[in-house]
């Protein structure tokens, strides 16, 4: 079910809670509602499915009726303009646009009268001759095209899958610029080997974006790293999820195009994930945004936003000075994509804030269809990368015979455990399994997405991969960069689990850190009853020197009694 509220503030995305017993992907949601309007319920028996209920007649134009039904007369309430409906579809006059039905099965006829071959549902009493229900007059091509179109338009697929692309890829880039702290110069500013005039040489030869070419300042360069890290960690947090999106993107370009040989792999996903995370809905749940969004509801009237239109604002103005410097900067394009995000950021808020009917449903169709087609060139990235990947093995003659994994284990960049990797470069029929199952599993990976639960065995064992790449080759970001591009595919059932198991721990610690200021308050009041404190405080349970606590003391009492 999809929840579709007015915004207030920013007017973020709205929260979508899937059935728990749900195991589909991402691109398995259904679809309540979106540019084709709701479908309209009809009362089935229990037990079956929605498949298997009668089909619904569409909407006619107006001046026809079925014959037999009541007439239906038209209120002046009926003929007034359109509202939002529940589902995220328009409601207007002559009912939900697209998809629904009138109350009283009158359906409506085009000008000029019924078009022959016209379909009809039949009244109660029989069919008339030449009708036909709703599902033999539709061509097939109407009824595969018209679900999948509301399914695109009037839900947000994927939201639990966007929310941990966006956490772990904000994770991974966060932890590296923090691990490289020390050597940030070396790598990304002035004392690096890749110099300032041989970026500047290179920036203008590829126009790639960067901010850091704007002046040699170290200063500035100490100002666009603190940015970067920031940038990350709000994303991370899904603290205004739209404009930390656009800042983490800034800062990665930034920091990565400055010097092009600085990464492992893992920037070169990681850069190109921060451009399409600009473009999706990832702030849904698991976000600051999602628990503002609940708590802005509760409230009548909503919560005024101020932090909004600031933010926007120096958003705006930074801009500007990427505008001027645009000769430094990198394509023009590319400031035109930036410029369009703001004003697409500002026009957003204005209708939340001050026509939250039609206007915002539209905003919402269409900011669906751009977060589900992002989603999908998402899902290809990692199916080409996979792809690409296993096919460029198959053609190299170490992975032919069987040998590949043997080489990189035998080289100290990539042995942070040298015992570990001796003994597992010994195990010839380990490496070989190792190896070829590598290549299997990569060239086999975007096939598998037709079968579901052989794409999940798979997506087990690439993960358990690139785990065993971070340990036993010493590349941490670049595994948890391709662990974060796997979750893409992870099925929500697991999602949400996992989910469930982090709540319950997080109540479990909060109750025993409740638990133990307690008693520590408790061991604290019983001291000061000591010597000088009165006469009560035998009594009232104070320890008696050389006593052992009583199983009912406070005292006596630890985190596992």
């Amino acid at each position: 079910m999809t929840t579709n509220e007015p915004g207030r503030g920013s007017g973020d995305e709205s929260r979508q809670t899937p059935d728990p017993r749900d195991d589909r992907g991402p691109l398995d949601a259904p679809a309540p509602g979106g540019l084709l309007g709701h479908p309209a319920q009809e009362p089935t028996a229990p037990g079956v499915p929605s498949w298997a209920k009668a089909p619904v007649p569409e909407p006619t134009a107006a001046g026809a009726s079925v014959p037999g039904a009541p007439a239906r007369s038209k209120s002046p309430a009926s003929a007034s303009a359109g509202s939002k409906s529940p589902a995220g579809g328009c409601v207007t006059a002559e009912g939900p646009t697209g998809g629904g039905t009138p109350s009283d099965a009158s359906t409506r006829a085009p000008a000029g009268g019924i078009p022959s071959g016209a379909s009809f549902r039949a009244p109660a009493g029989g069919t008339p001759s030449g009708a036909s229900t709703r599902a033999e007059g539709q061509s097939p091509f109407d009824r595969r095209v018209v679900p999948l179109v509301r399914k695109v338009t009037g839900t947000v697929l994927g939201p639990y899958q966007t929310a941990v692309v966006r956490i772990g890829f904000a994770a991974t880039w966060l932890f590296f610029l923090l691990r490289e702290y020390p050597h940030r110069h070396e790598l990304y500013g002035p004392d690096g080997p890749w110099g300032w005039d041989l970026a500047e040489r290179l920036i203008t030869d590829n126009r790639s974006f960067t901010v850091l070419l704007w002046t040699d300042s170290a200063l500035w360069f100490e100002a666009v790293y603190a940015l970067a890290v920031i940038g990350a960690a709000l994303l991370l947090v899904g603290w205004r999820t739209r404009a930390s999106s656009v800042l983490f993107m800034v800062g990665v370009l930034s920091l990565q195009n400055r010097s092009v040989f600085m990464g492992d792999g893992g920037d070169n996903v990681i850069h190109i994930m921060a451009v399409y995370l600009t473009l999706t809905r990832c702030g849904q749940v698991w976000s600051l945004d999602a628990r503002r969004r609940a708590r802005a509801a509760g409230r009548e009237g909503g919560a005024s936003d101020v932090v909004g239109p600031v933010l926007w604002s120096l958003l705006g103005l930074g801009l500007v000075a990427a505008t001027l410097h645009r000769q430094v900067t990198g394509e023009g394009w590319f400031l035109g994509f930036l410029w369009l995000l703001w004003v697409a950021q500002g026009v957003w808020w204005l209708v939340c804030r001050f026509a939250p009917g039609q206007p915002r449903t539209l905003l919402d169709v269409i900011g669906n269809a751009v977060h589900n087609a992002t989603l999908g060139v998402i899902m290809a990235e990692v199916c080409l990368i996979y792809a690409t990947a296993g096919w460029y093995k198959i053609q190299g003659s170490r992975w032919q015979d069987g040998t590949a994994l043997y080489y990189p284990l035998k080289l100290d960049y990539f042995s942070p455990w040298p015992a570990l990797s001796d003994l597992l470069a010994h195990g010839s029929l380990v490496v070989m399994i190792i190896t070829y199952g590598t290549v299997i599993v990569q060239v086999a990976f975007p096939f598998t997405l037709l079968n579901r639960r052989v794409k999940n065995v798979l997506l087990t064992v690439m993960i358990a991969e690139h785990a065993g790449i971070a340990v036993l080759l010493g590349l941490p970001f670049f595994s948890l960069a391709m662990i974060t591009a796997d979750a893409v595919f992870l099925p929500t059932v697991f999602l949400l689990w996992t989910e469930g198991r982090v709540l319950r721990a997080g109540r479990r610690l909060r109750r025993a850190g409740r638990d133990r200021l307690r008693r520590s308050r408790s061991d604290s009041d019983s001291g000061s009853h000591g010597p000088g404190g009165g006469g009560s405080a035998d009594a009232a349970g104070a320890s008696v020197p050389g006593q052992r606590p009583g199983s009912g003391d406070a005292a006596g009492r630890t985190l596992v009694g």
